[in-house]
């Protein structure tokens, strides 16, 4: 009876160093951008930007493995520096963003790999599909304290994606036998994030 107290107890205690060491930031919009890139013709790289980041992140410094993201994307928003083409990319061939305005991510596991380097596994939803992905991570190993009191962190997210998972299939076939578009699109987020809890008014 003794030996399963002292057990009790001592997984308490784990627990609550693990709790003790986690800490959520709310993602700062006003300084996360998400960009995508992808072939055209296959002879060059179309790049563009998406709409605003939202989200939080629980970060487990005891026990990496505890932390947690959460993510979500304006899709509703698209910007190539070509208004026509960014019109198609929001239409229905493409992220259809009137019926699915929003591009998720919930994240399932975290792992470290070297450094401030991470891999965080998780389900994207884009275009009403989810499927399982890979973030690279490399992130800021210490919080910056602003101007204005905040703490932040901050890091380079990167990941690729087959866009036909998704669903968004459309293409032209060009005469020598390639595609208009290509299928892979990589995904590179920079983001920032604020200390959930601290001041963010007066940030800019």
């Amino acid at each position: 009876m003794l030996r399963v107290a002292v057990s009790v107890a001592a997984g308490c205690v784990l627990t609550f160093a693990a709790v003790a060491n986690a800490s959520t930031w709310m993602i700062d919009p006003a300084h996360t951008s998400a960009q995508f890139a992808v072939r055209h013709m296959m002879v060059s790289t179309v790049r563009g930007t998406l709409g605003k980041v939202t989200g939080t992140v629980t970060i487990n410094t005891e026990e990496i493995g505890l932390s947690s993201v959460e993510a979500s994307i304006d899709a509703t928003v698209v910007d190539s520096k070509e208004p026509k083409r960014d019109e198609h990319l929001k239409s229905p061939d493409f992220l259809d963003a009137t019926k699915f305005p929003t591009i998720t991510f919930k994240s399932t596991q975290v792992q470290k790999l070297v450094n401030d380097e991470y891999q965080v596994t998780g389900n994207l939803t884009l275009h009403g599909v989810t499927k399982p992905v890979i973030l690279f991570v490399q992130g800021t190993p210490d919080g910056i304290n602003d101007p204005f009191g905040n703490v932040r962190v901050g890091g380079v997210v990167n990941a690729k994606i087959n866009r036909k998972d998704f669903g968004l299939n459309w293409n032209k076939t060009l005469d020598n036998g390639g595609v208009l578009v290509g299928d892979e699109v990589a995904i590179t987020i920079d983001v920032e994030l604020i200390k959930k809890g601290e001041p963010a008014a007066n940030a800019k």
